[in-house]
């Protein structure tokens, strides 16, 4: 698989610029979102490619067929980002939902971009026990960017804070449900260096918590709320498996809500 990637054009000015990536699997056209962040930055992800918490240089959310079946999504994830053109530590996440309906919103410095499926929807505390089963591609994926560096204990913080957010974006679109079964997110702050003082909190009545819930909740109500999100990958004629990257422009698709 190659990427072509022309002169960089990208959506989004701010923290998180991101780039449109196309592609045809097994006969069907998917796209992915690929920010290429670069260095001074740590993460911390649900991620299945690239999870936990360390430097990270980008971020690629990628679309997959609905009843995806592969058993090694961090394999695919990692070939895709190859294919792309990046290298190095990295995040990657996957949805069934279609790319182009991503939405940003951002909030004093802070930027969230969200993707949404949520098809296959519920409350996490259920009677039944969990399956073990192999990882699934995410169908809300958040990705969160702060021009601040936070400890590791705000990072954590920052996790649960955007969660939160998504939760109360669903309930106040009117849906019944915490999230889907394979929701994932990504918080990205600053590395810490001797011109900036490290963030020690990022709950939701903090400054920088205070923001990263208004933009998650922006963004995730923004895409839930948009018809789109329940569409199945468009197919296409197969053609060879290349990527090839344009720009994420438009008042529709990844459009900034102020």
């Amino acid at each position: 698989m190659s990427a072509v990637i022309p002169p960089p054009r990208t959506a989004g000015g701010g923290l998180l610029p991101t780039q449109m990536l196309t592609r045809v699997e097994d006969g069907e056209q998917l796209h992915a979102l690929l920010w290429r962040a670069g260095a001074g930055w740590r993460m911390i992800s649900s991620a299945v490619l690239g999870g936990g918490l360390g430097e990270r240089a980008w971020v690629l959310n990628a679309q997959v067929a609905h009843g995806y079946r592969r058993t090694d999504p961090h394999r695919h994830l990692a070939d895709l980002a190859r294919s792309a053109g990046v290298s190095g530590p990295g995040v990657g996440v996957m949805t069934a939902a279609d790319i182009r309906g991503c939405r940003r919103a951002h909030d004093g410095g802070v930027e969230a971009v969200v993707t949404a499926g949520i098809a296959v929807r519920g409350w996490a505390a259920v009677p039944a026990e969990g399956l073990t089963t192999a990882d699934q591609p995410g169908t809300i994926n958040i990705i969160v960017a702060l021009p601040v560096p936070l400890t590791d204990a705000a990072l954590v913080n920052a996790v649960a804070t955007a969660t939160e957010a998504k939760v109360q974006a669903l309930l106040g679109a009117g849906y019944d449900c915490s999230g889907t079964p394979t929701d994932a997110v990504c918080v990205a702050a600053r590395t810490p260096d001797a011109a900036q003082d490290v963030q020690a909190f990022a709950g939701p009545r903090s400054l920088w918590g205070a923001r990263v819930a208004r933009a998650v909740h922006a963004a995730v109500r923004s895409a839930v709320m948009d018809g789109s999100v329940e569409e199945p990958a468009t197919a296409a004629p197969r053609r060879s498996d290349t990527l090839r990257v344009r720009t994420t422009g438009g008042s529709n698709r990844c459009s900034t809500d102020d």
